[in-house]
C-alpha cells in the first residue's frame, strides 16, 4: 500500500495576512489558491508565496499539527517562520 506524505503549510497572502492548510501536492494547490479556486480566505488577497511547510506521513498527523498553528497568534507563527529560515541556511 501506498503512502501519501502530507504537507502542512503557510502561505502569506498579498495583504500579508497568513493562511495555514494540508495537502498532499502543496504545487497544486498554491496553484489553486493563486486562481482562486483554492479557499475562499484568498478572494479579498490574493496567495503569493509558501513562506512554511512541514511534512507528515499521514493526513490525521498534519491535521492535528494545523490544528495547534491555526491557534497561535500571528507572532508566534512569524517566530516559526523565521525559525525555520535561519535552520535552512
Amino acid at each position: 500500500m501506498k503512502t501519501t506524505d502530507w504537507t502542512l503549510y503557510i502561505i502569506e497572502a498579498a495583504n500579508g495576512h497568513l493562511y495555514t492548510g494540508i495537502t498532499t501536492d502543496l504545487t497544486r494547490r498554491l496553484q489553486q489558491h493563486q486562481s482562486g479556486k483554492g479557499a475562499r480566505f484568498f478572494a479579498s488577497s490574493q496567495a503569493k508565496q509558501v513562506v512554511y511547510q512541514e511534512s507528515y506521513p499521514d493526513r490525521s498527523s498534519a491535521s492535528r499539527r494545523e490544528a495547534a498553528i491555526k491557534k497561535l497568534s500571528r507572532q508566534a507563527k512569524l517566530d516559526l517562520i523565521a525559525s525555520s529560515i535561519s535552520q535552512s541556511r
